[in-house]
């Protein structure tokens, strides 16, 4: 199992960003996914779920309406569109698969 987060950066207030997640060693299609992220000296906390089939979805209330959470089965791709993006959403975000697999993170961070 394989995960490969890129997109992440430097972006101001209210900037915008889509991370990716690119999975390969395994059925995608068959599991659901999620996005978490840890900020410096903080828990890691759950950002997104989507389902295997996309048809299920749901988000930490911290990102509701701001962030969004897709996937591409042909593609073996996950996506996190983030928008509106505040400071207090700087941290490494990290794409997992339910079992105990995780990328590698790729930081995002937010700043004038």
């Amino acid at each position: 199992v394989q995960l490969v987060e890129s997109g992440g950066g430097l972006v101001q207030p209210g900037g915008s960003l889509r991370l990716c997640c690119a999975a390969s060693g395994f059925t995608f299609s068959s599991y659901a996914m999620k996005w978490h992220r840890q900020a410096p000296g903080k828990e890691r906390e759950e950002v997104a779920y989507i389902s295997s089939s996309g048809s299920l979805i749901n988000y930490a209330d911290s990102v509701k309406g701001r962030f969004t959470i897709s996937r591409d089965n042909a593609k073996n791709t996950v996506y996190l569109q983030m928008n509106s993006l505040k400071p207090e959403d700087t941290a490494v975000y990290y794409c997992n698969r339910p079992g105990g697999y995780w990328g590698q993170g790729t930081q995002v961070t937010v700043s004038s």
